[in-house]
């Protein structure tokens, strides 16, 4: 029944926004250049919207600057040097110029600029695998076209210039894909990076990726210009790398702080798991006794010696016996003893690792190296970044100990160790 009534539901639902948007009302979000507009009867919403003639006149100036020739990541700086707000209200990127022309996302590729609305591009389905929506694209039939003429905001020349440019570029990159296919560098699988999409830039907190074939920079910096970040600064990949595994295997585990902390760490966690384990077995032993206690008083009241009182207090060992059972049952089995000699398994552990990265089959290696790191914020100092790694300590006693993530306990706490980019540590 709760299936055949989500199924209606969503008929329902759809049938009432194809509605919508066959009358030529927003059945979705507001696009860049357009503001919410009252009603004819003067409440407010309802899928009606009109011009911001602000936005508009931005919109209009990213078309003529395409269709002369500028890139779309020009245009996206210009206009972040100018403070001009992108459509979110944060810097402009140039994908949100450039989009997806397929599916029809982007400032070039809305066809709402031409007063053609375009509802029902795309489908969405659940994977049953993971629950999660997946959009695919929907049947040409299934969508909805309704031409709109007020909320036109570019002239079908300039829109057919941009166009013409877009075609233009499409031949040229499918020559050079083709020339490309049969040259032997892209007939070779592309090499995994060891720490992609782990590096965060400290200036502005977005992404590190790659300005060239051994160097990584600031994405923020590269596509939206110096009102996004500042930070210009790039690393060579082979010294980031070296730089991280040397923290991970020498900072990080310097012999004089990590012992301490090891020994510390592995007394008070042993004592606690014992308390706990302690405490277990104080109740199951409390539980044994009282599961004794109510047999012999049942054992009374059949051979018909009982006293009056037995009965009441029968029915208090009842509630604690199961007092008992509820919190034994909900209780969690202590987390493993650690090793005395954490510290120097996970050397040894980090060493292994660094001798077999390098080897064809190591994929295995880079998973585990990169599941003891959390983050690698690169700082900019001056002249030069400044590398922290930051790991989870779980992490660390998973590769010290030999156990599973399962097996390991929740707890943990998280490390940073900071190195200059030329390998030198500064500060743990």
């Amino acid at each position: 029944m709760s299936q055949l009534f989500l199924a209606d539901l969503k008929a329902k639902t759809h049938r009432g926004l194809r509605a919508v948007a066959e009358d030529g009302r927003s059945a979705g979000g507001l696009s860049y250049g357009y503001r919410i507009a009252p009603a004819p009867d003067g409440r407010p919403g309802r899928g009606h919207r009109e011009i911001d003639e602000g936005q508009a006149a931005v919109v209009r100036r990213i078309f003529r600057d395409y269709a002369a020739g500028l890139a779309p990541k020009r245009i996206a700086l210009a206009l972040n040097a100018e403070g001009v707000p992108g459509p979110r209200g944060g810097a402009w990127a140039p994908s949100a110029i450039n989009g997806d022309r397929g599916k029809g996302t982007g400032i070039l590729n809305n066809a709402l600029y031409i007063g053609r609305q375009v509802w029902g591009r795309r489908a969405w389905t659940k994977d049953p695998s993971t629950g999660r929506r997946v959009a695919r694209g929907a049947a040409a039939e299934a969508r909805v076209v309704t031409e709109v003429p007020e909320l036109r905001i570019v002239s079908d020349e300039l829109w057919e210039a941009a166009k013409a440019r877009q075609a233009t570029l499409d031949r040229k990159g499918a020559a050079q894909g083709a020339e490309a296919k049969a040259g032997a560098f892209w007939t070779k699988q592309r090499p995994r990076y060891l720490f992609s999409g782990l590096m965060v830039c400290g200036a502005c907190g977005g992404g590190f990726s790659k300005m060239s074939a051994e160097h990584f920079g600031c994405s923020a910096a590269r596509n939206k210009g110096p009102t996004a970040c500042g930070n210009r600064l790039t690393v060579r990949r082979d010294v980031l790398e070296e730089t991280v595994l040397g923290a991970l295997r020498e900072r990080l585990m310097d012999p004089a702080l990590f012992r301490e902390f090891v020994a510390e760490f592995t007394a008070t966690w042993n004592r606690l798991q014992a308390e706990a384990s302690a405490g277990l077995t104080a109740q199951r032993a409390e539980l044994a006794r009282v599961e004794g206690q109510i047999e012999r008083a049942v054992d009374a009241i059949v051979a018909g010696t009982a006293s009056p009182s037995l009965k009441s207090r029968l029915e208090e060992l009842e509630r604690r016996k199961a007092g008992l059972q509820s919190d034994l049952a909900g209780a969690e089995t202590p987390a493993p003893r650690l090793h005395p000699n954490l510290a120097e398994l996970y050397r040894e552990r980090v060493a292994e690792l660094a001798r077999v990265l390098a080897a064809e089959d190591g994929a295995e290696a880079r998973e585990v190296v990169r599941g003891l790191v959390e983050a690698i914020r690169l700082i900019p100092e001056g002249e030069r970044l400044r590398i922290e790694v930051r790991g989870e300590l779980g992490a660390f006693l998973r590769l010290a100990e030999g156990c599973s993530e399962s097996e390991t306990p929740r707890r943990c706490c998280r490390g940073v160790v900071g190195a200059n980019q030329d390998g030198c540590g500064d500060r743990i």
